[in-house]
């Protein structure tokens, strides 16, 4: 399988860009888009001056529990940015779910609790709602991640969207939210509740 092939076997359709999306970031944003790749993994991500993106990371089932992706966290990290990425809302049924929720808890990533994320999905048209987790290096604030977020999704998610879709994503303002005063329970906690 190629790299395409697996990442799209892994995440579901309402995640995935098109292959001629991610290959076109890959050629006309290759100062920020960036695939690594092994027999083992695919880690697709963005880098800005501010921050960086996870935009898919797929580990092998056969070398999960080996600390690939750890290592490949880790090698994010060394760039001393905040680290951004979208995670569907805890599903209690999917163990796969709880599995990654629990991976990134363990890597240091926080719940953006102020952020809210929904973005309508081009492939299915049915709304797709993700919460954002955060590692923040340097203290940065949850208004500084949504920031990075806005930023992050008008660069990368909606690049060439109309001309590689036929139609656009919604624009940034409609997709994601910052309110202090509805702060939402951490998705770490909720977590921990439920293997009570």
């Amino acid at each position: 399988m190629n790299w395409y092939e697996k990442l799209s076997k892994y995440f579901p359709i309402e995640e995935m860009k098109s292959k001629e999306h991610m290959e076109l970031l890959l050629k006309e944003k290759a100062d920020v888009y960036f695939k690594d790749e092994s027999e083992e993994h695919v880690l697709m991500y963005a880098e800005f001056d501010h921050f960086l993106f996870i935009d898919y990371v797929y580990v092998a089932a056969k070398t999960r529990g080996q600390g690939i992706g750890g290592k490949l966290i880790d090698k994010l990290k060394k760039h001393g940015k905040p680290i951004l990425l979208e995670v569907e809302p805890l599903q209690y049924e999917d163990s796969d779910s709880q599995k990654r929720l629990r991976f990134y808890e363990k890597q240091g990533f926080q719940h953006a609790q102020t952020i809210g994320y929904n973005r309508r999905s081009l492939a299915t048209a049915e709304e797709n709602p993700m919460e954002i987790l955060y590692w923040a290096p340097n203290g940065e604030t949850e208004e500084e991640i949504f920031d990075a977020m806005k930023d992050m999704y008008e660069q990368i998610h909606t690049y060439k969207d109309k001309q590689l879709y036929g139609e656009s994503y919604q624009a940034s303002d409609e997709v994601l939210t910052f309110s202090k005063d509805t702060e939402k329970d951490s998705i770490f906690n909720t977590l921990k509740e439920n293997q009570k």
